[in-house]
């Protein structure tokens, strides 16, 4: 287990499954998700089983080390390693916090050290909708992210269709940090 703080990183594992679906399916974080459909238990058994076959994926549960629970889950996905890039998925599930004041910062801190220093990767994007301020506002304040870009009208939620925001994490940008 890869720690900081009160938080770990862990492999997802089958007891994982019921949790991550219960976090998946809550309607204010799913409007947020690429997957907008609610997910049964065939889905994430479908899901798990893809991510267990794929040199591509690294999904992780993030557990609060001291009361030995889950608390949310992130991944670096679609990993590109000709240009060593990842897509970077992040919730954290505890409590509905989506992004809380207690473990949102450790936990997205291990999964961008995993990335840079393990897997050697140059970039960690994320696709976000323009309604997901909190997790906007928390990659760009927090972590220094920028927007590469916007893909219009890419999400229909609420009626409507929304604009994508793509941002990124480049190794560069944290090398000018130091």
């Amino acid at each position: 287990m890869i720690t900081r703080n009160n938080i770990g990183l862990r492999a997802v594992e089958k007891r994982d499954l019921e949790i991550l679906k219960d976090w998946r399916n809550i309607p204010t974080f799913r409007k947020n998700f690429r997957e907008v459909r609610e997910l049964n238990s065939q889905n994430q058994e479908n899901w798990y089983n893809k991510l267990n076959s794929s040199s591509n994926e690294f999904m992780f549960i993030f557990e609060d080390i001291e009361k030995n629970i889950p608390v949310g889950a992130g991944g670096l996905l679609y990993i590109n390693w000709i240009i060593r890039s990842a897509d970077f998925s992040f919730y954290i599930g505890h409590d509905e916090g989506y992004i809380d004041e207690k473990y949102a910062i450790d936990a997205a801190t291990l999964l961008i050290q995993y990335g840079f220093n393990n897997l050697n990767l140059n970039k960690i994007w994320m696709e976000l909708y323009e309604f997901d301020h909190k997790k906007i506002n928390f990659f760009i304040d927090k972590f220094n992210f920028k927007i590469d870009g916007k893909l219009r009208a890419n999400c229909f939620e609420d009626g409507q269709y929304w604009d994508s925001l793509i941002i990124s994490l480049t190794l560069n940008d944290i090398k000018n940090e130091r």
